[in-house]
């Protein structure tokens, strides 16, 4: 079992036993994963890392409730999601998981304030509280000026932040975020993680990121590589990259 960061403190978080991936059927059947186990504990930060093609999106998609997998089970907080149903997973994923992606998807012709609110008006949430809980959210990540500008009108950098402040809108216990930036320069590659960081630091929330990249997963406190379809290292990064107080 992978459990390097372990802290003793309780069950973990994710919890991944024999976990394996499967596509397709026969001889065209591809395994992805190939028995994947590994505990998260709340409160980490894991970067998941990997060449194309090694598993790590795989990974991610079935820790996310987005995919499921062949065998093996997956615990988050003791729950066995390989056994719930589709409706269950969306729930799960609406009220305990936020996510935040590459290519940003934020709806174009709408305002950030508007973006931030999606997650809330699938929930249910009425007007006046989705405006507020979505501006506190900007306001969190440094966007309280921007909530009237589309995403045309804002930077790569204000993009994802708009995307992160989405994400946290309903205040997720763990964020997921895949590949957060590979479309972005070094300059803002360094604000965003910067934020990130500052979310698991200060909020304690737990955060799990795919990259490829040696000077993102820096960042992050413990980095978990996955070579075809199987966990090759897992460590403490114990020269953490410093991030602004």
């Amino acid at each position: 079992m992978s459990t390097p960061a372990s802290n003793g403190n309780g069950a973990p978080l994710i919890e991944l036993r024999g976990l394996t991936k499967t596509y397709g059927k026969g001889d065209a059947a591809f395994q992805a994963l190939k028995g994947i186990n590994l505990e998260i504990h709340q409160g980490e930060f894991v970067a998941i890392m990997g060449h194309s093609g090694s598993g790590k999106s795989t990974l991610m998609n079935i820790l996310g409730c987005l995919d499921t997998p062949t065998t093996g089970n997956y615990l988050f907080q003791g729950i066995a999601v390989e056994g719930l149903n589709p409706d269950q997973r969306s729930l799960l994923r609406r009220h305990a998981l936020g996510f935040i992606f590459q290519g940003f998807n934020l709806l174009a012709r709408t305002s950030a304030l508007e973006n931030v609110e999606l997650p809330l008006l699938y929930r249910g949430v009425n007007r006046n509280e989705r405006h507020a809980l979505a501006r506190k959210a900007l306001a969190s990540v440094g966007l309280p000026t921007k909530e009237r500008n589309t995403p045309a009108e804002l930077s790569g950098g204000q993009q994802q932040r708009v995307a992160i402040a989405r994400a946290l809108v309903t205040e997720p216990g763990t964020l997921f975020a895949d590949e957060p930036t590979g479309n972005l320069d070094s300059t803002t590659t360094h604000e965003v993680m910067d934020l990130l960081c500052k979310l698991n630091d200060d909020l304690g929330i737990t955060v799990l990121m795919v990259t490829h990249e040696d000077d993102v997963a820096a960042y992050a406190k413990r980095v978990v590589r996955v070579v075809d379809g199987l966990i090759e290292s897992d460590h403490i990064n114990t020269s953490r990259r410093n991030h602004t107080p």
